[in-house]
């Protein structure tokens, strides 16, 4: 079983010890939301669909996956060619694309730990977001090229923790949305989620953005997420 979140003694701040990470990245490092405004509620007046409604489903799954829960009945052939056409209009855009608050700090503080991004983006939009936002790109990396399911499915993060040497309950994923977070449980692993998004969905534990995480090494080696706020 994964560990429990716990409360280190008399700090107010809740420990996460962990082995390796499993970073989401869109509302989890980098704020790309004014994009994936733009290009979806285009999209979603051109089905003829609300635009606020068609927001709401948006966040953290693949496109085509987004597609076929906001128009059921359409051939899926139809929804992976849109999507096509979606990421090369959303890789276009990185107007407004900036890191969450902390995430420089953060990323640096993971360069010599293990990590891994575990994105619904493929490669060419996650390189473009994370480049916008001047953040480093993991080593490691689980893009939507790589997996045969969108989140809520857990392949991807099984894959990243697969691919980083660790069990998943030594794993913890960083999410922000309900797609993600469901995901993140289903592969069995704890859920930091990140930001206002993440807490409607009960994660393990919840922080409004990465100033509020602090990572920690120990003299043995072992490491933890220190959560403040």
């Amino acid at each position: 079983m994964p560990a429990a979140a716990t409360p280190a003694p008399s700090t107010g701040t809740t420990v996460l010890p962990f082995k390796a990470l499993l970073l989401d990245m869109d509302g989890t490092l980098v704020n790309s939301d004014a994009v994936v405004e733009r290009c979806w509620r285009e999209w979603a007046v051109e089905q003829g669909l609300d635009p606020a409604e068609a927001l709401k489903v948006v966040h953290g799954r693949q496109g085509y996956a987004t597609m076929a829960v906001l128009l059921p009945e359409r051939p899926m052939e139809q929804n992976y060619a849109d999507n096509r056409v979606m990421l090369a209009k959303e890789t276009a855009d990185t107007d407004g694309v900036v890191p969450i608050d902390g995430a420089p700090e953060f990323m640096a503080a993971l360069a010599h730990l293990p990590h891994a991004l575990v994105t619904s983006a493929d490669e060419k939009l996650a390189q473009a977001r994370m480049t916008a936002a001047a953040l480093p790109m993991p080593l490691t990396r689980v893009t939507a090229e790589l997996v045969s399911a969108s989140k809520p499915d857990p392949e991807g993060f099984l894959k990243g923790a697969a691919e980083l040497g660790f069990e998943a309950a030594d794993c913890i994923v960083f999410e922000d949305s309900g797609a993600g977070i469901a995901a993140g449980k289903a592969a069995g692993m704890r859920v930091l989620g990140i930001g206002p998004r993440a807490g409607e969905h009960a994660p393990t534990a919840l922080v409004r953005d990465l100033t509020q995480v602090r990572v920690v090494t120990a003299e043995d080696g072992s490491t933890a997420l220190h959560l403040t706020g």
